[in-house]
């Protein structure tokens, strides 16, 4: 992978599938297409619900945050006040649950957000919250599928719990093999070049905090 696509600015690295509807590596897509069908024999309709985003989709999000229009959650999914916030309390509360433009692993087309179709209620709107995961959260029974059978097909959970940076996400899983390689690839200085002149909200605010936030969202994940 080269810098483009590490940070969002190409997708050249990843194709577009439809049914399901997702973007990822082939090798990545090849891997969770399996992992569905293995799901599915067990009555389990696991689905995507993000994928690979380009940096122009995760600037939408991070500015949408900054600015006060989309809501920001803490650590439990509950409201946060927006204006009760320093600026750089801002930026690390919107990365608990948004990834960095340029930094985040949305990029790579190595990691998926995953729910059960099978078993929503009709109606149902997914949250990507933890009650939903919690003891008889709607996606128990997907997760619990996930504890037994994810490594079988190559795919881990890095932000399982909490661990300083992002916020557990346990339904979001990421392709090893193909995660790793990105990672070795990616350095800070690509970051900065990514969104030094990006139309980004705190872009210069972020610049000054951005080798504590490489250490804590970036580098800081659980490898299995």
């Amino acid at each position: 992978m080269n810098e483009y696509e590490l940070t969002g600015r190409a997708r050249s690295h990843v194709q577009q599938l439809s049914q399901p509807r997702f973007a990822a590596q082939p090798v990545v897509a090849q891997a969770f297409l399996a992992m569905r069908e293995a799901a599915l024999a067990d009555g389990i309709d696991m689905l995507p619900c993000a994928s690979f985003r380009p940096l122009e989709g995760q600037l939408r999000i991070w500015n949408r945050k900054f600015s006060g229009e989309a809501t920001l959650r803490g650590q439990d999914g509950a409201p946060r006040e927006f204006a009760a916030l320093s600026q750089e309390e801002l930026v690390w509360a919107i990365l608990g649950w948004s990834g960095l433009p340029g930094a985040t692993r949305r990029h790579w087309g190595t990691d998926i957000d995953v729910f059960d179709r099978a078993s929503q209620p009709p109606g149902y709107k997914v949250k990507l919250l933890p009650e939903e995961v919690a003891p008889g959260g709607v996606y128990e029974r997907l997760h619990a599928w996930l504890d037994v059978n994810i490594g079988r097909f190559g795919f881990f959970r890095p932000y399982r719990s909490y661990r300083g940076g992002m916020y557990a996400e346990p339904w979001h899983l990421s392709h090893l093999s193909a995660a790793q390689a990105a990672l070795a690839a990616f350095d800070i200085d690509m970051v900065v070049r990514a969104i030094r002149d990006a139309d980004m909200l705190g872009r210069e605010l972020v610049l000054d905090m951005l080798p504590e936030i490489f250490r804590r969202h970036v580098l800081n994940i659980e490898e299995r």
